[in-house]
């Protein structure tokens, strides 16, 4: 399983759900009693999953460095696990859920039949389709070289970081029942005033270290020349964005699509 820091989890997920929890509707919130979030990370969705229901929430991650950043963040239950192999009693919960999870697994079916075991009624997940992401911005160059980056990256990531419809059969095929899927869309805008965290991914772009997160997958489809010229395109982008943000005129906007797939648990 790909292992993420802190700060990545709170720039790709944050905001997620401050628009609206409407595509959470399958899970049935306000009628849970027992919630898992599994692969919870920093505990963001776990978050949002105590806030709209009256269940006791437990995280499990199998990285126990995230896994005390949710713990001291939320004041859940935390419990440190495998997904695939979760440390666990079958039926302890009525609804297993995770968000970014199943696309960083290789074998997203393995947690879903655990997650199987484990519930008494629901199992969901919330994935992003990141061959459908789309990037507008005032920088000419941005978009296109993201586009680049992304292409590349989900050819040489060896997950299927884009699962979009295959997630809702992935479901019917580990054996759940009533599988329900509805899209719920991340639009994320960096406008001026600029917060901190915007002028700090800028600076990501210029001196090329936001590429450089994903080196190891763009390095198993492009050759050394290819890499190398695109981080120098990518670095003079950034030090575009830069300059336009000192002058007040960049604006970017990113929509990322998250499927919402939910199915009962049925008995064999």
């Amino acid at each position: 399983m790909r292992r993420f820091s802190p700060e990545y989890l709170r720039r790709t997920r944050e905001g997620l759900w401050d628009r609206s929890t409407a595509a959470l509707e399958p899970f049935s919130l306000p009628d849970r009693n027992r919630i898992l979030d599994a692969g919870a990370g920093t505990g963001e969705f776990a978050r949002v999953l105590a806030a709209e229901s009256p269940a006791d929430v437990v995280c499990l991650d199998a990285d126990t460095g995230l896994l005390g950043v949710a713990r001291e963040e939320t004041g859940l239950n935390a419990v440190a696990g495998d997904a695939t192999r979760p440390p666990i009693a079958d039926g302890t919960f009525d609804l297993v859920t995770c968000q970014a999870l199943l696309v960083n697994l290789p074998e997203p079916a393995a947690a879903l039949r655990a997650f199987g075991g484990l519930s008494t009624d629901l199992v969901g997940a919330v994935e992003p389709d990141n061959s459908d992401v789309s990037v507008d911005s005032t920088v000419d160059s941005e978009a296109n070289l993201e586009r680049q980056v992304r292409a590349a990256y989900i050819e040489g990531v060896g997950t299927d970081v884009a699962m979009g419809s295959r997630l809702e059969r992935l479901f019917r095929e580990s054996g759940f029942g009533s599988v329900r899927s509805r899209r719920h869309y991340h639009r994320k805008v960096v406008e001026s005033p600029y917060d901190r965290a915007s002028l700090s991914a800028a600076a990501r772009k210029a001196s090329g270290a936001g590429l450089a997160d994903h080196e190891t997958e763009l390095r198993r489809v492009l050759s050394a020349d290819e890499y190398d010229a695109l981080r120098s395109e990518w670095r003079e982008m950034g030090r575009a964005v830069v300059d336009a943000m000192r002058a007040g005129t960049y604006r970017r906007v990113e929509v990322v699509p998250f499927d919402v797939v939910v199915g009962g648990v049925t008995d064999e």
